[in-house]
């Protein structure tokens, strides 16, 4: 065992913030949080925090790695690595729509990380190529087409971690759906121009999620509910959303924590290669994609994913709502954990579950993150580039 004695801040365990604490810890996990001591170790907060660490279900690349480029566990470790400077303790690597052989090759890469240890690496998620045309965003219609059944029965085989899917629920029928959900495929409509009903329907057949909300999907019109209405309206549904000040207006998402709560609402980064890394254009199904102040775009002036981490989406979203930050912080750690199937492990600080943890200084910038009990990150993050960090 060892122990971990935090003071001089703010301690999120549970629903309760201490200003100070030990962590008694053994085999990755938290097994005690019991009164300040002498501890092994001494985190002084110097009035900042430490919360649970966050969890991404949408990573499709970061420091210099596209998740698409690299079907490896180096390029895995990369991507995760990179994130986890930023307080990303779980990660979804996402793979933009592509081939069937990139889906097969995407799966059996993050098997083979989740196998080797790669820390942070939970699962994988599949974004495309079943989706809308008319919503495709930044995917290559060349690849956009029906879910078959090789796919399918690529996808329902059993995985070392989660496997969740994104796809268009008016292009898929109920019965795909209902095969992938029994064989433990967690579903997510996105890149999607489905009517209400049709949402609805897709909801009914065990779709759960709703990828990037607002983004790439049927807007809510007054005679027009379309995705966004569909999500709203139904409580069982969790909904990523990309709090980076450009991918949805800051009213929009104090509109959507307020319909949905912070319980069914999850930060996501969309996150590109530019994260973590000085790299200011990267390439996706062979087209040049560039970074200006801070967005990726192709060369139509499409997003192209994020330039984001999950760190600067805590303080985005807690900027635009005024929410406290617990209330966020459960948005990017509890909600992703429930949606994902992980929260009896992950996703909230208390004694058996995982000791996954960031530290942030009072600015709510990233300075320790530790993943099992194990610090991985422990720099200072610039808070207006995102790249190459300097120690101290």
């Amino acid at each position: 065992m060892s122990t971990i004695t935090i003071h001089g801040g703010h301690i999120l365990v549970g629903d309760a913030i201490l200003s100070d604490a030990t962590f008694v810890l053994a085999d990755g996990r938290l097994r005690a949080v019991e009164p300040a001591g002498a501890g092994d170790i001494e985190i002084d907060l110097a009035g900042g925090w430490l919360l649970p660490g966050f969890i991404d279900t949408q990573v499709n690349g970061g420091g210099g790695v596209l998740f698409n480029n690299a079907l490896t566990v180096d390029g895995l470790a990369t991507i995760a690595a990179a994130h986890a400077r930023f307080g990303t303790t779980a990660l979804l690597p996402t793979l933009i729509s592509d081939t069937h052989a990139a889906i097969g090759a995407a799966l059996d890469a993050v098997d083979a990380a989740i196998l080797a240890g790669v820390p942070g690496i939970v699962g994988v998620h599949i974004e495309g190529p079943f989706i809308s045309g008319a919503r495709k965003g930044i995917h290559d219609p060349s690849l956009i087409r029906a879910l078959d059944r090789e796919v399918i029965e690529a996808l329902c085989v059993p995985r070392r971690g989660v496997v969740m899917m994104t796809l268009a629920p008016e292009i898929v029928t109920a019965q795909d759906v209902s095969r992938l959900v029994a064989a433990g495929v967690i579903l997510s409509a996105g890149h999607t121009d489905a009517t209400y009903e049709q949402a609805r329907a897709g909801f009914a057949a065990g779709i759960t999620g709703v990828t990037h909300l607002y983004n790439a999907m049927s807007p809510l019109l007054h005679r027009a509910p379309g995705v966004v209405g569909a999500a709203f309206t139904d409580d069982r549904i969790w909904c990523g959303l990309i709090a980076d000040g450009v991918h949805v207006a800051p009213a929009a998402l104090d509109v959507a924590l307020r319909v949905k709560g912070a319980d069914r609402l999850m930060l996501v980064t969309d996150a590109m290669p530019s994260v973590g890394s000085d790299d200011d254009s990267f390439l996706l199904n062979g087209r040049r994609m560039v970074v200006r102040d801070g967005v990726c775009q192709g060369d139509d002036g499409t997003l192209a994913g994020a330039h984001l981490d999950m760190a600067q989406a805590v303080r985005t979203m807690r900027a635009a709502t005024g929410a406290d930050l617990p209330l966020v912080s459960r948005m990017a750690s509890a909600s992703p954990a429930a949606f994902l199937g992980l929260d009896r492990e992950r996703g909230t600080l208390a004694p058996g579950k995982r000791a996954d943890f960031v530290v942030l200084d009072a600015d709510l910038q990233p300075l320790q993150t530790w993943i099992g009990g194990v610090k991985v990150a422990a720099e200072p993050v610039d808070a207006h580039a995102q790249g190459e960090l300097t120690g101290r």
